[in-house]
């Protein structure tokens, strides 16, 4: 496979090249207007940002995509699906909440906001892939639906995949709640047995007749004295969905977290495949190396970057972008100022803080199943001029 180009600019700018200027020269670079068909559905994915977090992108860094969109003769909008865990963007209310109070207001933005998986992640498409893991995936329907994707990612790290990057903003992002669980687990939520009440509140919530409610047994933690009932999951009935997780307001259900971490950067992989099925000529991703923190955004907080600032990237190739990406990172000086402390060079800065994680098996999977290569070209787009 050819080497893909993966297009940088940095982020010096100057009166008369301002970032909103680059950026969007930098998308148009990378060939913007051949992914688009003029009247056609753009979704622009991206992260809104758990509310307590702060280093998500701009929301006006965003309007010089959209505005470049509609130039393009595009009808884009703004879309993320709602998460797997209970946090400030579970449902859609809930997310847009979210969204509009980190800043993703229409008059900022320039686009309407549109939930992908609808008011409660049930919205999905099975998108046939069959590959190592998934024969189907289930990606959120606005995000299948559209007729082109322009995936916008904050790059940085994360402590179950090693990096987060366009390959996982698309796959973990445009997944509906059932596809999150599918990655994340093997299915059925675990039962904190201390924390259920027995309220019946996540039975009203199944669809599939998953859950009962049964005598606590002998010797199983209570988070009262007074209660003698709790939840049971039957495996077998149960589909994934998520909603009980949503449902329980004593936090007694949870992801249980397959811990074959290698096996969750491969089904990332191949759910980025889906996300994008179809639509393979007609995807664009640009990612931000700012503020790149050590940990997800889905945390409600962000931690100090790990790196100065280095610039933006913008590929058809979501592998080649992500490579670049962690070359650049490795290529950059810590700040002493993060997590990596003291006068040490961290030429693999992913496994100075997480050296159990064996990174690189997303992207190797990622080129096994045909998404992308990581060989790339990098194309400096014009500099800021003082």
């Amino acid at each position: 496979m050819m080497a893909s180009q993966v297009y940088f600019t940095s982020l010096r700018t100057g009166y008369h090249n301002s970032l909103l200027t680059k950026i969007q020269r930098l998308a148009l670079a990378a060939g913007l207007e051949d992914v688009v068909r003029k009247g056609g559905l753009t979704a622009v994915k991206l992260h809104f940002g758990e509310r307590g977090g702060t280093a998500f992108i701009r929301p006006v860094l965003v309007r010089p995509v959209v505005d470049a969109l509609l130039q393009a003769g595009a009808k884009p909008f703004i879309t993320d699906s709602g998460t797997l865990y209970v946090g400030s963007r579970g449902n859609a209310v809930d997310h847009l909440n979210t969204a509009l109070l980190n800043g993703f207001a229409y008059p900022v933005v320039g686009a309407p906001l549109v939930i992908a998986d609808g008011i409660d992640g049930l919205d999905e498409v099975a998108v046939p892939v069959n590959l190592k893991h998934f024969k189907d995936v289930m990606i959120a329907s606005a995000i299948a639906h559209a007729d082109s994707v322009v995936t916008l990612t904050h790059f940085k790290l994360h402590d179950a995949a090693g990096f987060g990057g366009a390959i996982k903003n698309i796959a973990m992002g445009a997944a509906s709640k059932k596809g999150k669980m599918a990655q994340h687990s093997e299915v059925a939520p675990r039962i904190i047995y201390k924390k259920c009440i027995g309220c019946g509140l996540c039975l009203e919530r199944c669809a599939h007749g998953a859950i009962s409610i049964v005598e606590r047994q002998a010797g199983i933690a209570a988070p009262s004295a007074s209660a003698v009932k709790v939840v049971q999951i039957d495996r077998e009935l149960c589909v994934g969905c998520a909603q009980c997780i949503h449902g329980c307001q004593q936090g007694a259900l949870t992801i249980d977290w397959d811990k074959d971490l290698p096996k969750l950067m491969e089904k990332i992989a191949e759910y980025a495949v889906g996300a994008i099925k179809g639509k393979e000529k007609r995807s664009l991703f640009i990612n931000f190396l700012t503020q790149i923190s050590p940990a997800c955004d889905c945390y409600p907080f962000s931690d100090a970057p790990i790196v100065g600032d280095i610039g933006i990237t913008a590929s058809r190739d979501p592998v080649a972008i992500d490579q670049a990406c962690i070359d650049l990172l490795n290529k950059s000086p810590h700040l002493p100022s993060s997590c990596l402390k003291g006068e040490e060079h961290y030429p693999d800065k992913i496994r100075a803080i997480y050296p159990n994680l064996s990174w690189e098996r997303q992207l190797i999977h990622a080129e096994e199943v045909g998404l992308g290569t990581r060989e790339y070209e990098l194309v400096e787009v014009e500099g800021g001029k003082k």
